[in-house]
Parts: structure tokens; sequence; C-alpha cells
């Protein structure tokens, strides 16, 4: 495994096990998180982290694949939430020491954010 899709793999790997110090530890300070479907972006490491921690409902991740090209990698992930099933497509981006530095996350339909999330995000 490359570094880039060991990364990835612990990447989404802490999110669905909530271990959120694992995660700290892969992004940069300066991480940017980004959601085209609904224009929002979060920047910085403890903000993401707080975002995740902060989401509604107990959802939980299978990654289906990874492709790694250099320092980015794709992946196909399926998100879960009771009954309710979404297919994710999800951009990495990492800087020269294996940090994570941009997140793009692609959901199938745009969408309205939830309420509850203003203080971390801005809208674009």
């Amino acid at each position: 495994m490359t570094e880039p899709e060991s990364v990835a793999a612990r990447y989404f790997a802490s999110l669905d096990g909530r271990d959120w110090e694992a995660l700290r530890r892969l992004l940069a300070e300066d991480v940017v998180y980004e959601m085209p479907q609904t224009r929002e972006r979060i920047v910085g490491r403890e903000r993401f982290v707080r975002f995740n921690q902060e989401y509604p409902g107990a959802w939980r991740l299978t990654t289906r694949r990874v492709v790694t090209e250099g320092r980015h990698a794709a992946a196909w992930v399926e998100s879960r939430t009771g009954d309710q099933r979404q297919d994710a497509c999800v951009w990495l981006d990492f800087d020269e020491s294996g940090s994570i530095v941009q997140i793009v996350d692609f959901w199938p339909e745009a969408y309205e954010p939830p309420p509850g999330r203003e203080h971390l995000v801005e809208r674009f």
C-alpha cells in the first residue's frame, strides 16, 4: 500500500470509528474541507474535527475503493445513517509530509445544509 493509500484508509477508519485524535494526526493544521453541493467550506483542523464530532445521526462509512496518484487520492465511500444509504466521492490532497491538506466531498445531489453548523462553515 502506498503512503497516500495508507493515509486515506486511516482517514476513513478514524472517521467511522469516531477516533478524533487519530483524525487530527492525519490533517494539516490549515486543512481545507469543501462540499460543493452545499457550497460549504471549513478551514482548519480543529473546525473540521468539531464538524465531524457534531455531525448528526449515527452515520457509518464504508470505503469501497481508493485510487491514488502522487499526492492525491480519490475514494468511493458509502455512507449509512439508519436505513438511508448514500454514495460519495471524496478527493484527498496531501502535502510533502503526507498530511491531508484538502478534502472535497461530492455527494450525489445538491441539498441545503442542515441547521446548526453555521459557526463552523462559510457558504460559497
